[in-house]
Order: C-alpha cells, then structure tokens, then sequence
C-alpha cells in the first residue's frame, strides 16, 4: 500500500523534519512510524492479533502483515496470534515450532485520533534516540571541561545547554557567590553521566577538585605537555585552593610555571 492519504503523508513529512532537526538516523523514525501504524491496525483488527507493518523506506510503500507462531499442541494460549504445527500444515509444507507464518491484510487509513496518537509515538520514540545518542556522546567526556549556556533555574539546580543536549549544575556544585542568569556563558566541569529511570543525566559540577586541575591543564602548556604535574588540589571553592605539583624538568620552576614567579 503507498501512503497515500493526507494523514500519513504528513506523518512521513513529519518523520523527515525531525529526524534532520534531532541529527538521529532517520531509520529508527520510521521503525516508530511502523510502529505507530500497528497499533492503529490493530484497534481495528483487535488488540490480541500480531499486527506488523513494514515500511519500504524508498518507495514509502506500507506492507500490513498479520503474524501467527506456530506453537505445541497444548501450549496455544492465543488464537489470533499462535497455531499448532496442524493448523500450520494448511499454509505451510513443513511448518516447526517456532516458525512464523504472514499473511497481508487491509491497510488501515488513519483518522485525526489515530494520526495524533501515532505522531505522539513517533515523538516519543524520537526522545528515546535523542537521549541515547546524548549518552554516547557524554559517557566518555567525564572528567573533562565544557562551556555552555544557562537556560533556566529549577529548584535551586541550573540547565546548561551544552550544544547537543542539555546538563544539570546541581546546587551543591555551584560556587556559593555566583549567581546565574538566563543565556550567561559559563564553562563546567562534566562530574558524572548515568542512566536514570527519566533517561541519561549529565551532571556538572564547578566545585571538584579535578575543575581546578583541568583548568591549570588548559592554562598551563608545561601540565598539558607533561612536564609538569598536578599530584593533589584542595579548595575552599570561591575563596581559596591549593595544588601540589612536581616538575618533571630540572630547569623548570613547577610554582613559577603554574602562578608566576612572585607566586601571586
């Protein structure tokens, strides 16, 4: 069946533009569409039958197939959906438990109802790659230093938009006598990225420890090329720190390197 129907054709539009404004494989936006597009069959079907819909992703061209697994002889539990090795003898030469038998049916056309329902699945699917691709991309970033800018507060804790997605700068990672506002520019520290049962989290941080010594890192060419370095910090963050550093070079001064040679 070619989607040929207004609804369907703008959810195939709709598919396209999100999957281009997301920067996810276009793929897993039709696997949803397919997925929407059962479901709406199968409230017309009935919820028990196996509806599968496979969507050409060149000719968009929609295949609405119905599915029965053969199973033992006493273990049918559902008939719209599972059939004996006897029954299968009827469509199949030599049918084995396990194997699966399809047979097209009508496609179903969608009404306004259906059409939003299934555009809220394509969504949600849709959110799912966009934090799974943001999780991939962050996992292996832990431990280092990103710039980003506010977006908003929400109970004490500040979204920063870090390009791609979007991170928490929990209260108590905050430096006390800073205060943030919508847009600001402000560089981080990424502390920890896990999944949660809300999805991935990337929380910052510019209290640790570790944002000092990245920062001397990037300030620093003798700590960045190896020369020098960091073996411990202390802070007291928004008052003072200490770091204790070592010079792998007899001629190179690891203080003077790192805070000048005044010390100040």
């Amino acid at each position: 069946m070619a989607i040929t129907s207004a609804n369907q054709l703008e959810l195939l539009q709709t598919a396209e533009a999100v999957a281009r404004e997301k920067m996810i494989d276009p793929g897993l936006v039709v696997e949803a569409m397919e997925e929407s597009l059962a479901r709406a069959a199968k409230s017309r079907y009935g919820a028990e039958m196996d509806i599968r819909v496979k969507i050409d992703r060149k000719t968009g061209v929609a295949r609405f197939t119905r599915v029965r697994t053969v199973v033992e002889d006493d273990a049918v539990e559902n008939y719209q959906a599972e059939m004996t090795v006897a029954q299968a003898r009827q469509y199949m030469p030599d049918p084995k438990v396990g194997d699966e038998f399809a047979e097209e049916v009508p496609p179903v056309e969608l009404g306004r109802i259906a059409a939003q329902s299934a555009k809220q699945v394509i969504l949600q699917k849709v959110r799912e790659a966009e934090r799974e691709r943001q999780y991939d991309e962050f996992k292996d970033r832990v431990g280092t230093i990103i710039n980003g800018v506010v977006k908003r507060e929400e109970y004490g804790n500040i979204i920063v938009d870090i390009g791609r997605g979007e991170a928490v700068l929990r209260r108590n990672e905050k430096i006390g006598r800073e205060s943030y506002r919508p847009n600001d520019r402000i560089r981080v520290f990424i502390k920890d990225v896990r999944r949660e049962p809300r999805g991935p989290q990337i929380f910052l941080s510019r209290t640790a420890p570790e944002f000092m010594a990245e920062l001397f890192k990037m300030e620093v060419p003798e700590i960045y090329d190896g020369i020098i370095e960091i073996k411990a910090v202390a802070r007291d963050p928004g008052s003072r720190a200490k770091i204790a550093v070592v010079s792998y070079d007899n001629s190179i001064d690891p203080v003077g390197a790192c805070v000048g040679m005044r010390g100040s």
